[in-house]
């Protein structure tokens, strides 16, 4: 007689269409930065700057201070505080020997970031410093307040060379052509970014971004500029005189800091990406052949900076609410050849010869998968049955169900609680528990119970609860505050499905109106 048990057949899952389209290989690249190193500032992290030269160390302005970090360890490794208050946008030179920085008290100070000391103190704004660049030469800097003027200065005489006029409210940021050192970009609140020759030390052109420009970045390539203002980014094409190529709208909330990444993207594609950070929390990677988002990530507060390391392999962003979040890439390790500074020389990994004294000659070729037209032989013997599996198949009805809800898989809980209908085993599942046996099973249903393809299911096996246990409720406080938590769930759902619904019946006149308009334009 064949043995029954072995008749038993495995619980059949459900799939569900995807919900997301597929992923690109530019989402995997930028989804291999690991779970972020967070540390908590003083204040807001209003800006990120990496050193040019390896190992990139990076520069991070908070409160009265502006730390160096090590790349390596992303530990500080110097603390330069010799500011009165809040210390703004501080800033490596390309050899990464200097740091210059501003402050609310207006002055400019450069510093020696490796003995911590205090070079140049550079007065001359009357009112706070929010963007500080040093010139491509070394020998300058060049500074915008909020007294609207922009200062170039000489830091070997520690005074000023000339002031440039033009914008009309407090300037917010600056940048260095890389095609020119001698033109400069200015964001100012006044709504407009100017371009300056400063070896006429006039501007030779603005652009209205129509909103107050909060951050300004170059391309590579040095013809194309990005302004960020308000929600949008603007892309203008500097060599055809300031024209508007592009309009991104992608940010709920304003758009506060931009980076370029040299040699980002999947490595078949490794090509120039655009960073862009907001106060909805969102830092999004726009690739620059379309400018469409390729990527976005969301993190636990309004973003104040974004900067990521000439290899891209470190990608800091700063928060409002002073927390520091440092992600490094998977599979960058080290800096990219060419880069300056990336050591010439690299190590390439001992790779042990194959031969019949390895063990792994004789398991080779077990991982390889099967191509379309090969034929495949099954290997006889039984199939590992899964815990919740085990547990039906031994009538322990309850015991299946919780094995079910460990797996945190809605399709599996899902489709053991039909089967456990179909047996007519949910009496059985879901009574005689405690209380600390019900709370998963009410976390599950909170979790999951306003997802459509599911409510139906867990709305009956809900009610199916609360007739079974109602009468014992006030007995434990776990068991009571889930109940109330699942209660607000739903309430939340019916709000939101009544104000779709509101929302639904105001648009139909709308559409109707519109297609009608429509066919009788065609008439």
């Amino acid at each position: 007689m064949e043995d029954q048990p072995s008749q038993f057949q495995k619980t059949l899952i459900k799939q569900y269409p995807a919900r997301t389209a597929s992923e690109t290989a530019e989402s995997r690249y930028w989804r291999r930065f690991r779970a972020p190193d967070t540390s908590q500032q003083v204040g807001a992290v209003t800006s990120i700057d990496f050193c040019p030269l390896y190992p990139y160390n990076y520069a991070v302005t908070s409160s009265t201070r502006v730390i160096i970090f090590d790349a390596h360890t992303r530990r500080p490794l110097t603390t330069l505080s010799r500011f009165k208050d809040k210390a703004y946008s501080g800033t490596f030179r390309s050899d990464g020997r200097l740091l210059v920085a501003g402050g609310e008290t207006g002055f400019v100070q450069v510093f020696d970031p490796q003995k911590q000391t205090l070079l140049r103190q550079l007065k001359g704004h009357q009112r706070p410093v929010h963007t500080t660049r040093f010139a491509p030469d070394k020998m300058h800097v060049l500074s915008g307040s909020d007294d609207a003027t922009i200062r170039y200065w000489d830091i070997t005489a520690g005074e000023q060379l000339f002031r440039l006029d033009g914008h009309t409210d407090y300037i917010r940021s600056s940048a260095c052509s890389p095609s020119s050192q001698d033109t400069w970009a200015t964001g100012s609140y006044d709504h407009t970014c100017k371009i300056w020759d400063i070896r006429n030390k006039q501007c030779v052109m603005t652009m209205e971004h129509g909103g107050p420009v909060e951050a300004t970045a170059w391309l590579p390539g040095g013809s194309l500029l990005a302004t960020a203002g308000g929600t949008e980014i603007k892309i203008w094409n500097v060599l055809a005189g300031g024209q508007l190529l592009a309009r991104l709208a992608n940010h709920q909330k304003t758009v506060t800091s931009l980076c370029t990444a040299s040699s980002a993207g999947p490595a078949a594609t490794s090509a120039p990406r655009l960073l862009s950070g907001s106060l909805d929390g969102h830092v999004k990677v726009y690739e620059l052949d379309e400018f469409k988002v390729t990527h976005a990530t969301k993190y636990p507060g309004p973003v104040m900076s974004v900067g990521i390391s000439p290899n891209a392999a470190l990608l800091a962003v700063g928060l409002a609410n002073g927390q520091l979040l440092v992600r490094k890439h998977s599979h960058n390790k080290g800096a990219v050849p060419g880069l300056p500074g990336a050591p010439s020389k690299q190590k390439v990994p001992y790779q042990r010869r194959l031969t019949a004294a390895n063990y792994r000659y004789f398991t080779r070729g077990g991982n390889e998968k099967a191509a379309p037209g090969d034929v495949q032989v099954q290997l006889p013997g039984q199939k590992k049955l899964a815990a919740y599996d085990q547990m039906l198949r031994r009538f322990e009805y309850r015991a299946a169900l919780d094995a079910a809800l460990a797996t945190e898989q809605v399709e599996i809980v899902a489709n053991l609680l039909e089967e456990l209908a179909a047996r007519s085993g949910l009496g059985a599942a879901l009574g005689g528990r405690d209380a600390q046996q019900l709370v998963p099973l009410l976390a599950h249903l909170q979790k999951h119970i306003v997802d459509p393809r599911h409510s139906n299911l867990f709305i009956g096996i809900l009610n199916r609860v609360l007739d079974t246990y109602g009468p014992a409720l006030g007995v434990s406080e776990d068991v009571d505050m889930k109940i109330r938590q699942v209660r607000e769930q739903v309430k939340l759902e019916a709000k939101l499905q009544n104000t779709l619904l509101r929302l639904q019946g105001s648009l139909e006149p709308i559409l109707s109106v519109a297609l009608s308009a429509g066919g009788h334009s065609e008439e």
